[in-house]
């Protein structure tokens, strides 16, 4: 099946939609955690987070155009500079499918789908106590994506809690062990299951392959 841009043109808007947040595969599944002025909580599923640098710890993710819908993820990350990333797990997916419905500010997510608010070290963010893979960021610049009208939200990881059995002696964290889940377009959601593990890929050690 092949698909010009023409013909993505021309597609239903929910079928183009469909299609074009499934092609690039299944992404982390994370809900977002951060705190109003006012002390509203906002809970919100984000499937765009991405690895930006390791020295310090980066991660960011993208919002969408705030001139519709307000987005209180980032109003709230704007005002205060803090919000937590909480991985999700099968136990509760359904939950967290559900923030994504468009709330008022004052209503909280953690309330309307029945997530537990935890504050730790100090943190004002508030974590997901049904998460066992969960970190803390603090904000540290917005960056619009100008092709899209949606802007890159980059944060310094300063906590990070992970269960001592999913990590090894190197520090590489088996995702499977911590039943983390994937997304795939905007209501799909997959398990993780590690089928290898390979060493780091030297010219001089790469493997006599037979084309097949």
């Amino acid at each position: 099946m092949h698909f010009s841009k023409a013909d993505i043109i021309d597609l239903s808007r929910v079928k183009r939609l469909n299609m074009i947040n499934s092609v690039s595969g299944i992404k982390p599944g994370n809900l977002i955690g951060t705190q109003s002025n006012d002390g509203n909580t906002n809970l919100a599923i984000f499937s765009s987070i991405v690895h930006l640098g390791s020295n310090p710890g980066y991660l960011g993710f993208v919002m969408r155009p705030d001139e519709e819908v307000r987005r209180h993820t980032f109003e709230n990350i704007k005002a205060n500079k803090c919000f937590t990333v909480n991985h999700i797990h099968p136990d509760f997916v359904e939950r967290a499918h559900y923030t994504s419905a468009k709330f008022e500010a004052e209503i909280s997510e953690f309330d309307i789908c029945k997530l537990t608010e935890e504050y730790l070290y100090d943190f004002p963010a508030p974590f997901v106590k049904e998460s066992v893979l969960k970190m803390a960021l603090r904000h540290v610049e917005s960056i619009p994506i100008k092709s899209t009208n949606t802007t890159m939200i980059v944060g310094e990881i300063q906590h990070l809690i992970v269960p001592d059995h999913s990590m090894n002696e190197k520090g590489y964290i088996d995702l499977s062990q911590t039943n983390a889940i994937g997304i795939s377009g905007l209501n799909c959601y997959y398990t993780v299951e590690k089928i290898h593990e390979f060493p780091y890929a030297r010219v001089n050690e790469i493997p006599d392959f037979e084309k097949g």
